[in-house]
């Protein structure tokens, strides 16, 4: 089935699992600020945004973890190390303070979530996010009456890209993996789809952790949530 065209992954499908951060927010400016003064508070160097860009996406202990060592240097794995507890919890409390701040969400998302709604689909937010902030942020950007359930980073023992989200989360939704389309912008997204055995869609403009997106194993690729359904 991997000849099926984007819009007739859409059709075989029952519901969709749709990522959060690069698929349908651009939520660097919120990483890059909220990194940014926990770096400040722990009287460290600033970070450029696009490194940060490079390093999300696996859940926010990886991105601060990452920050850290790009910041200290190789060879200071210890000192990171012991800087995480009071890292983490300088980031956790900037990101609320300004989450969906310095956001945007995608051209076409809404279009895109109005279109699989109108088909009939159920709809999850899957993301590697802790979920009190994906709440925040779709319903800072008008986008959680969409979904019929969220779940984020924390919402189960592990995250994408292990299979166990996508698997837990169409319990949930009642569907069977085969006909839940799992929608992202990265490997993490595609490697957890194959692994749970969901179709999966990608965005061509997301993060990706820097890497070339149409190099990925997936089953199509969208330059906008609008070519899902797209004729």
């Amino acid at each position: 089935m991997k000849s099926l065209t984007v819009q007739q992954w859409t059709e075989h499908s029952q519901a969709a699992m749709v990522d959060l951060d690069g698929t349908m927010v651009d939520t660097l400016g919120d990483f890059a600020e909220a990194v940014s003064r926990m770096l400040q508070d722990l009287a460290l160097p600033r970070i450029d945004a696009v490194h940060i860009g490079n390093m999300v996406g696996k859940g926010t202990e990886h991105l601060i973890s990452r920050v850290l060592q790009h910041v200290l240097g190789a060879g200071h794995e210890a000192q990171a190390a012991a800087l995480m507890p009071q890292a983490l919890e300088s980031y956790h409390r900037h990101y609320a303070q300004i989450n969906g701040q310095f956001s945007r969400v995608f051209p076409g998302v809404q279009e895109g979530l109005e279109a699989l709604r109108a088909r009939g689909m159920k709809l999850a937010c899957l993301t590697n996010k802790p979920t009190s902030f994906a709440v925040e942020l779709l319903q800072a950007k008008g986008l959680e009456a969409y979904f019929d359930c969220v779940f984020g980073g924390d919402a189960f023992e592990r995250k994408k890209p292990d299979p166990m989200p996508l698997v837990k989360t169409c319990v949930v939704l009642g569907t069977p993996p085969a006909a839940t389309l799992m929608v992202g912008d990265s490997s993490n997204d595609a490697s957890a789809a194959r692994a749970a055995g969901c179709p999966v869609v990608l965005v061509t403009y997301g993060y990706n952790h820097g890497e070339p997106v149409r190099g990925v194993d997936a089953d199509g690729f969208v330059d906008s949530l609008e070519e899902l359904t797209a004729a």
